[in-house]
């Protein structure tokens, strides 16, 4: 079983040489709700919480959040695929580019499929599989990327790009946000020397959420508004245009929420829901899978998701009916929503409704829910509730919440 949000919280208080009262002075959470949770009374916090107590802690937010099953946190040795993803992203020095081991078949066209099955694993919460694969898409890239013409090596540039934004995106799932930021500054060396004229502003998106796990939300907010400026003004109107531009302002808003701020995050949110009718009216994306996710059911996903971390449950819900799922929604944002509808019908509760959406999402997602602290947190607050409906036993020994 995943260690308790609880015991984190002791053991980082206690290595910080902090009192309880002494953390809810430096953060300014109530000594309350920080003996309930390392009391165990309290299951789950809002992540504008969580940010705080990080803050007091002086710790990165997944330092709370705990890493992924399969990720040593112990001091162990990084297992051989993390090595390998280490080694793909920061090769040796005065080392050559690895040739493929098929440099005839190896084309751009070739490798933006790679990259795109790459992105589906990732969207499919299929980490290990993707930490397998992705050191030999990153070294296809390197080679692509460094040799032919000009426009060629251009090309070769905006792949190696995406692959080191998705090694960023990886790593930031396993909790290795340093691993994250070095890749992700490779992504944006590779942007400025690419054909893609929107990647920079994509990775700039994905340091943004970095910064956030790092409990930096100022910095996330700031990069994201600078980025989104600066693809309104230099960019003209494609769907490409307007994905990159609407997943910044989406990136924005969450940092503002998670700061606090939950008025400015709605108002930032409605102006991208907004901005999404403009997709109706332009040629979709060539490579869709390769561009930033944005569109209004993704929006509406985020919306709600914003609503359960502040405490508005029938706000979410009300949110969520309206949500109608477009064929690029990937699976991690529709498993997202129905984890926060979970949420929100715990805190009504309702423990019917949350296990109903819980049991849906343990049949659509499996392996994706097991990954998710947020899943364990739910279910343990309900299984310590008096009410107890059809299938929460299930899902509480499923989870290791109950033996």
């Amino acid at each position: 079983m995943a260690e308790h949000l609880g015991d984190r919280l002791a053991r980082l208080r206690r290595l910080a040489d902090l009192t309880q009262e002494g953390l809810a002075a430096l953060s300014d959470v109530s000594v309350d709700v920080i003996k309930k949770l390392e009391q165990k009374r309290k299951h789950s916090a809002r992540l504008p919480t969580i940010h705080a107590l990080a803050k007091g802690l002086g710790v990165e937010l997944t330092a709370l959040l705990g890493d992924p099953p399969g990720v040593p946190s112990t001091g162990d040795a990084d297992p051989p695929e993390l090595v390998a993803l280490r080694r793909a992203v920061m090769p040796p020095m005065f080392a050559p580019p690895p040739e493929p081991s098929d440099t005839e078949r190896l084309t751009i066209p070739l490798l933006r499929k790679e990259l795109a099955a790459g992105w589906t694993l990732y969207h499919a919460a299929k980490f290990g599989e993707l930490m397998t694969v992705l050191p030999g898409i990153v070294a296809d890239a390197r080679f692509i990327a460094s040799v032919g013409s000009g426009d060629d090596r251009a090309s070769g540039q905006a792949a190696l790009g995406k692959a080191l934004q998705l090694a960023g995106h990886l790593a930031i799932r396993l909790g290795k946000t340093d691993l994250a930021l070095s890749a992700l500054e490779r992504a944006m060396n590779a942007a400025e020397q690419s054909s893609d004229p929107l990647l920079g502003s994509m990775v700039s998106n994905s340091v943004a959420w970095n910064y956030q796990r790092q409990n930096r939300l100022d910095d996330a907010t700031n990069l994201a508004v600078y980025a989104a400026d600066r693809v309104d003004r230099e960019q003209k109107d494609t769907a490409e245009k307007v994905r990159v531009w609407g997943g910044l302002v989406m990136s924005a808003a969450t940092s503002a929420a998670r700061s606090g701020d939950y008025e400015s995050a709605k108002d930032m949110m409605t102006t991208a829901e907004d901005a999404t009718r403009k997709l109706a009216k332009l040629p979709p994306p060539v490579d869709g899978k390769l561009v930033s996710v944005f569109s209004r059911s993704s929006v509406r996903i985020e919306r709600v998701r914003l609503a359960v971390q502040h405490a508005r449950p029938e706000e979410a819900l009300d949110l969520a009916r309206g949500v109608r799922l477009s064929a690029d929604t990937p699976p991690s944002w529709r498993t997202w929503m129905l984890l926060d509808v979970a949420r929100a019908y715990t805190d009504l509760g309702d423990a019917e409704g949350a296990v109903k959406a819980l049991t849906r999402l343990n049949e659509v997602a499996p392996g994706w829910m097991r990954h998710h602290t947020h899943a364990v947190s739910i279910v343990s607050d309900l299984w310590a509730g008096s009410a107890r409906p059809q299938g929460l036993g299930k899902l509480a020994r499923a989870l290791g919440v109950a033996v």
